[in-house]
C-alpha cells in the first residue's frame, strides 16, 4: 500500500510511523523506569534482627521480680513511610527475632512495654536503614517492662 496523501513534502504515513515509534519508545521507557523503583518492604535478600530483654515487675510495676531475654513477645515492622504494620512475629525462646527478605530502605521495628499499672502499654521503637542488598542489620537490644506473673 502506497501513501497517497502528503503533508508539506512528506508522506503522511511516514510521519505517522515515526510518531508511533516515538510514542512506543517513550511509553516503554516510562514503564521500565517506574517498575525499577522498589520501596522498602519484602522481596529482597537483606534482614533485620534483634533481641528483646525484659524486666518482669509485680502488678504495680514497682518491684522487679526477674529479668532476661523474653520469648513469645510480639515484634512489629513498618516498611518505609507506611503507617500500617508490614509484618509481625513472636520472639524465639531466647528473645531473638528476625525479619527476612527485605529490600533496601528505611524501617521501623517496635514492640510494647508496660508503662504504669492500669495504663496502656507504650511502644518501644527503633529505626534502621538497609543500604545494601544482602545486609544483615542488627538492632540494639530492646529493653522492656512486663508484669507476667
Amino acid at each position: 500500500m502506497q501513501c497517497m496523501k502528503r503533508f508539506y513534502k512528506f508522506p503522511i504515513c511516514s510521519i505517522m510511523k515515526k510518531y508511533f515509534l516515538f510514542i512506543s519508545i517513550l511509553s516503554a521507557v516510562a514503564i521500565l523506569n517506574n517498575s525499577c523503583k522498589k520501596d522498602s518492604g519484602q522481596g529482597g535478600r537483606a534482614s533485620i534482627k534483634g533481641r528483646i530483654y525484659a524486666v518482669n515487675y509485680n502488678n504495680t510495676l514497682l518491684t522487679a521480680l526477674d529479668s532476661g531475654y523474653i520469648g513469645g513477645q510480639k515484634v512489629y515492622i513498618i516498611y518505609g513511610d507506611d503507617v500500617a504494620v508490614g509484618d509481625n512475629q513472636d520472639t524465639n525462646n531466647d528473645g531473638s527475632f528476625e525479619f527476612t527478605y527485605l529490600r533496601q530502605g528505611k524501617y521501623k521495628v517496635y514492640t510494647f512495654s508496660k508503662n504504669k499499672s492500669n495504663h496502656l502499654d507504650s511502644a518501644v521503637i527503633q529505626t534502621g536503614e538497609i543500604t545494601s542488598r544482602k545486609q544483615i542489620l542488627e538492632l540494639p537490644d530492646f529493653r522492656i517492662k512486663t508484669n507476667k506473673n
